[in-house]
């Protein structure tokens, strides 16, 4: 069993100074985050060495269509385990385990993992976002990632059909052998219903290797929300439809563990997860990372490599709207626990998967289009000569 931990950028975040650490036993789930190939007999399990779990969720996640998996915690408190008559788990599929534990005082702590199972052999298939009938922010980009590299990514982005109502050109562009993404040349307009067909049934994208999936997807795009993020001056600008509804005090990344530049997507959302610097390069001389915070309130991903605009409750008050002391990631005042009045809870509980955040004037390079959802950053131009069919 592995701890699952939730890092904070790529070399960065959360606001530590040697303040916040862990309490309580870690959750430790299996399979490990982040496994891949896990074989259909493999049994879920969650549990913690002292205190109780809180609450547990698994779901199964197969071509964006969403189900829970039954289980139930033991009397204990200690351990989870799926119900008997959930035999087996779905071949390719990808899973997902939200766990948060409480200890003996009564403090929280979160885990986040995923993992996903064996695709049979001579076939290939697309993890993709958003999830079918899901409300989605205007930048919300449909993104492909292959478990197998891609040999005929023509016949692949052929086989995939992204059309919207209002009608918008949507072309796909290619991040190497296995992702591909597609977007239109500026943000969806609110109200937009757009589909995804997709037809790789059979179609060959290796030597030998043919697509499984055949399926339409729908999903809707919400009002519009664009923050931008003001990196010199530590302040935040939440717009609706192109109107300021609110300017928020904010604390970015320190001198030495800048913020990104740049236009990021919101890829996912957790109530409260835990952040370790160990996992994204931030470790002492003992090799413990330099921050470990079991219990982070309202954190919202916007790049893969681990940077969150997030609640934040152990840094001083007079930190935000004045200075940066974060390792990378983008800090909202916050209250333990977590709380809808609080700055960090106020903007999580208006934030939709999809929705934009940009990051100007940090001293830091821009962010990689394909670091999490972040292809706005490619002029149309750029992201055209990106595709396979052109």
């Amino acid at each position: 069993m592995l701890a699952l931990l939730t890092g904070c950028t790529d070399t960065r975040e959360a606001v530590l100074n040697g303040k916040a650490r862990s309490h309580g036993g870690a959750i430790s789930v299996f399979p490990e985050d982040g496994a891949k190939d896990v074989d259909e007999e493999t049994r879920i399990a969650v549990k913690v060495p002292d205190g109780r779990l809180e609450s547990v969720k698994v779901m199964r996640i197969e071509d964006a269509q969403q189900q829970t998996v039954a289980g139930r915690i033991a009397d204990d408190g200690r351990s989870w385990a799926p119900e008997p008559r959930v035999a087996r788990l779905a071949l390719a599929a990808k899973y997902s385990i939200d766990a948060v534990a409480v200890d003996g005082a009564g403090r929280r702590s979160a885990r986040h993992a995923t993992f996903t199972t064996l695709v049979p052999e001579h076939r290939f298939i697309g993890y993709f976002k958003p999830e079918n009938r899901s409300t989605v922010g205007t930048g919300m980009i449909v993104s492909f990632s292959f478990n197998r590299p891609i040999a005929d990514r023509a016949a692949v982005e052929k086989a995939i059909r992204v059309t919207s109502d209002p009608v918008v050109e949507v072309v796909g562009h290619w991040f190497g052998k296995d992702r591909i993404d597609f977007r239109p040349k500026a943000y969806w307009k609110p109200g937009t219903e757009v589909t995804v067909d997709i037809g790789l049934r059979d179609v060959e994208g290796a030597p030998g290797v043919y697509g499984s999936q055949d399926k339409t997807v729908v999903f809707t795009v919400g009002r519009s929300q664009v923050s931008r993020v003001d990196a010199r001056d530590k302040t935040m600008e939440v717009r609706r439809d192109g109107e300021l509804v609110a300017t928020v005090p904010v604390t970015a990344g320190a001198p030495k563990t800048t913020t990104y530049n740049g236009k990021m997507v919101v890829t996912e959302m957790h109530e409260v997860t835990r952040m370790n610097g160990a996992t994204v390069g931030f470790t002492d001389k003992k090799g413990k990372g330099e921050y470990d915070i079991a219990d982070v309130p309202h954190a919202i991903r916007l790049t893969e490599s681990g940077t969150f605009l997030h609640g934040n409750y152990w840094a001083d008050e007079s930190v935000f709207g004045e200075e940066n002391v974060s390792h990378g990631c983008i800090g909202l005042r916050d209250a333990k626990g977590g709380g809808g009045t609080t700055p960090g809870g106020w903007f999580f509980d208006r934030t939709l998967i999809g929705d934009v955040v940009e990051v100007v004037n940090s001293q830091d390079k821009k962010v990689a289009p394909d670091n999490g959802l972040s292809g706005w950053n490619l002029g149309w131009k750029k992201w055209k000569a990106g595709s396979a069919l052109r």
